[in-house]
C-alpha cells in the first residue's frame, strides 16, 4: 500500500484502502483546505541551499499536502517554503489537505483548472502510477537530472516514483520524488528485556529463543493485529527472510512468474503459522485492530511489537512508563518499506519551474536534517548532525536497509483488492482454519488473475 498517516488517529483507514495504501507513514492528516501561510508557522529556517540563486518575484506556487503541521514533514516543510520565498522573492499559497480528499478527487482536479502547482500525493501503481497512465501528472525526468535527485534517492526509493506506459512502477520516467521513507521494524520493551535477561537477537534463531524465553516466563512475546495490516507483516518479513531482491522483483514488479509454493513462501507461511502455534502470537489477536496492538505494547502487554516507523512519533510522545528502543528484523537484509509519499506536479501546473526548484529544498540537507530531528525519515540527511539517540537509531537502520538495496515494499501492492486477500488469509493462519498450503493457494490466485488482466 502506500505512505500514508498511519498514526494511531488514522489506522482505521486501512480497511478501506487496497492496492497503494498498505503502508504508513507518520501523524495525522490536516484537514483544513485553503491559503494558510505554512511558512509563517515558527518553523525554523535554515540557511539557503536549494534555490539555485532563481528570482520568482511577484510570483505564487500554490501547495497542497495533507500532513499535520507538528508531523517531521510538516515542520521540515513549514521551514522549506520559508527558504523557498527568502531564496525566490516568490509567494506560497498553502492548502492543506486531507488523505481522503486527495485521494478521492485528484483526477478531477488535476484535469481541471483548480489543479495546484505541486502537491503530495500517494505512490504506487493505482495512484501515482494510475495519473501518469492518464496524463496527469507532469514527466520531471529532465529536472531530476538537472538537481541529481537521482544521485540522493536509493534504487528502492526510485521505484515508487518511476513508472512506465501502463502505469506500473519500477522503470519508465519520473514523475514524483519522495523526500522520506518507511520502514517496518521491530520495537522492544527494554525494561522487559532487561527483566527475563535476553538481548536484542541477530539472527531469526536467535529471535526465537528470545520469544520462547518469554513465553516460558508466561508473557506472549509479540502484539498483534489481526484483522488489519500488521499480521501480513510479520508474515512478510518471514518470507523475506528467505528471499532477495530477484524475488521481490518478481513478486512486486511482474519481472518473472512467482511460484507460491517456492521455499520463500512456504516458511513465511509455515513459520507464522508455527509462531501462533507457540504461543508467540496470540490467536485472540485474529480479531484486532491496529490500534489494539499499539496501545498492548504501550501498556506492556507485549514486549515486542512487530510493525512500521509510522508508531515512532505515537510512541515517542506517549510511552512514559518503560524504555523502548528499535532493531530491524533479525537476520534480514529486506524488509516491507519504500519510499513515503511523492512530491507530484500536475500536468496543468502555471509554475514547473518553481515547483520544481520547491522541491529541490526539500531535499537540501538542512531540511533533511531538520526533518530527521523530528522524528522523520529524511532520505538525505547527514546522521551526524542527528542529536536524538531514538530518532538516530531510527534512521541509522534506515540508511543501513537504504545501503543493503533492502526496502521490499508491501505484501499487498501487487493486487488491486488484495490486501483484503491478506487479512482474510492471514486471519486463517491464526484461527488454524487454514494450512500453509490450502493459505498460498488462496493468495495465489487474486494475484495471478490480476497478471492475466494486464495481459502477463
Amino acid at each position: 500500500m502506500a505512505s500514508w498517516r498511519m498514526g494511531l488517529r488514522a489506522v482505521g483507514l486501512v480497511a478501506a484502502a487496497s492496492l497503494a495504501l498498505a503502508a504508513c507513514s507518520s501523524s495525522s492528516s490536516a484537514n483544513g483546505s485553503g491559503g494558510e501561510t505554512r511558512g509563517a508557522s515558527g518553523a525554523p529556517s535554515a540557511a539557503p541551499s536549494g534555490g539555485g540563486g532563481q528570482n520568482f518575484a511577484g510570483r505564487t506556487l500554490t501547495l497542497w499536502d495533507y500532513e499535520a503541521d507538528d508531523s517531521a514533514m510538516g515542520i521540515a516543510w513549514n521551514a522549506a517554503i520559508k527558504e523557498f520565498e527568502q531564496q525566490t522573492g516568490a509567494k506560497v499559497k498553502f492548502e492543506a489537505k486531507s488523505f481522503e480528499q486527495v485521494q478521492k478527487d485528484a483526477g478531477m482536479i488535476l484535469n481541471s483548472d483548480s489543479a495546484p502547482d505541486v502537491m503530495e500525493y500517494n505512490k504506487g501503481n493505482a495512484t501515482a502510477g494510475l495519473l501518469a497512465k492518464q496524463g496527469l501528472l507532469a514527466d520531471l525526468t529532465p529536472e531530476v537530472q538537472k538537481y541529481g535527485w537521482d544521485k540522493m534517492l536509493s534504487p528502492s526509493l526510485q521505484t515508487t516514483a518511476r513508472y512506465d506506459g501502463n502505469g506500473i512502477m519500477g522503470s519508465g520516467k519520473w514523475y514524483g520524488v519522495p523526500n522520506y521513507g518507511e520502514y517496518v521494524m521491530v520495537y522492544y520493551n527494554k525494561d522487559m528485556f532487561s527483566k527475563y535477561k535476553v538481548q536484542v537477537p541477530s539472527t531469526l534463531a536467535d529471535f526465537e529463543k528470545v520469544l520462547d524465553t518469554f513465553k516460558q516466563a508466561g508473557v506472549t512475546p509479540i502484539a498483534n493485529a489481526g484483522a488489519e495490516y500488521p499480521a501480513q507483516q510479520i508474515w512478510y518479513e518471514l518470507v523475506l527472510s528467505k528471499a532477495d531482491r530477484s524475488w521481490v522483483d518478481d513478486y512486486e514488479l511482474y519481472k518473472n512468474a512467482v511460484d507460491f509454493h517456492d521455499p520463500a513462501l512456504t516458511f513465511g507461511s509455515t513459520t507464522f503459522a508455527d509462531w501462533v502455534h507457540k504461543g508467540y502470537i496470540s490467536k485472540e489477536s485474529a480479531s484486532l485492530k491496529a490500534t489494539d496492538m499499539g496501545n498492548d505494547f504501550e501498556q506492556g502487554k507485549n514486549p515486542i511489537m512487530i510493525s512500521g516507523s509510522w508508531w515512532y512519533g505515537t510512541f515517542k510522545n506517549e510511552i512514559k512508563s518503560f524504555d523502548w528502543g528499535t532493531f530491524l528484523f533479525p537476520g534480514n537484509k529486506l524488509s516491507p518499506g519504500s519510499s513515503g509519499n511523492l512530491w507530484v506536479v500536475p500536468s496543468k501546473s502555471k509554475n514547473k519551474d518553481m515547483a520544481t526548484a520547491f522541491i529541490n529544498i526539500t531535499m537540501q540537507p538542512d531540511i533533511q536534517d531538520l526533518m530527521g530531528n523530528s522524528g522523520g525519515l529524511p532520505v538525505a540527511a547527514d546522521t551526524s548532525k542527528i542529536t536524538d539517540p531514538k530518532n538516530k537509531e531510527l534512521i541509522d537502520n534506515f540508511d543501513t536497509l537504504l545501503k543493503n538495496d533492502g526496502l521490499a515494499f508491501y505484501p499487498d501492492w501487487p493486487a488491486p483488492g488484495y490486501y483484503d486477500v491478506l487479512v482474510s488469509g492471514v486471519q486463517e493462519l491464526i484461527n488454524g482454519t487454514k494450512q500453509q498450503g490450502a493459505f498460498l493457494d488462496e493468495i495465489a490466485k487474486p494475484y495471478n488473475d490480476n497478471l492475466a488482466s494486464m495481459g502477463k
